[in-house]
């Protein structure tokens, strides 16, 4: 059921995902500890930084070995087995990477049903998705992958290692920005959406005019910055 779940999900999570999120985002304000904005502010800073944690974990993977995780008709499907890069430290780091975005998310909303909800179906609906991904590479690559999975952890990233793995190879900045750009700007247009509700939560929406329109320019500043680079990538400049 959990490899069938996650089959479901692999299809279908582009959609399902970002609805769960924002409804639970919205159906829950933002919880204010005790009225401590102080505390507030530290819980947003430090969101933010597991968000940026979780980017930069994407970015080490992109960067180094690239892995197309859509699959092939929203199918899950490899060619080949990858195990280079930092798929040598962690068979899933791009989900650990993910997972941590998320996590960073429910940080700065800070409701404890959101914790509840939200954290326990993205963190079921991913070991699903990595259950019908192991499933299909077993019965794909048999021997090669049982071996892989017994000297690599599914979810911990192992950094011993991992510099002589930063200095055997290639990092590829270009393609980490041509690649994951987009991932950029739904988590930082997220991170100002959440802000915003927890502001406007707090000070009621009369009171937020010019808190709003501080956060609309920084998000339309992200907007443009991420339309430059679809040009930069569609002229070429971002080949790589």
């Amino acid at each position: 059921m959990l490899v069938a779940y996650g089959h479901f999900l692999f299809r279908y999570r582009n959609i399902l995902f970002p609805v769960v999120l924002f409804t639970l985002l919205i159906v829950f304000k933002p919880y204010t500890a005790g009225g401590n904005e102080r505390f507030d502010l530290w819980l947003d800073i430090a969101g933010i930084l597991v968000i940026i944690a979780g980017q930069a974990v994407r970015a080490a993977v992109i960067g180094l070995v690239y892995i197309k995780r859509g699959g092939v008709n929203k199918k899950i499907f490899a060619s080949s087995l990858v195990t280079e890069g930092i798929f040598a430290h962690c068979r899933n780091p791009l989900y650990v990477g993910n997972l941590m975005i998320l996590a960073g998310f429910l940080i700065i909303h800070n409701n404890p049903w959101i914790y509840l909800l939200g954290g326990g179906f993205f963190l079921l609906s991913y070991i699903a998705i990595v259950a019908a991904e192991e499933s299909f590479l077993r019965e794909k690559f048999g021997d090669e992958f049982n071996q892989y999975c017994n000297s690599v952890s599914r979810w911990l990233i192992d950094f011993s290692g991992i510099r002589k793995t930063l200095a055997s190879m290639t990092f590829n900045w270009k393609r980490v920005i041509s690649k994951d750009h987009t991932t950029f700007l739904t988590w930082f247009l997220t991170v100002l959406l959440i802000i915003s509700y927890e502001y406007v939560t707090r000070h009621g929406l009369e009171n937020s005019q010019s808190f709003l329109v501080q956060q609309s320019i920084i998000g339309i500043t992200g907007i443009v910055l991420v339309l430059w680079v679809r040009i930069l990538k569609k002229s070429g400049k971002l080949a790589h």
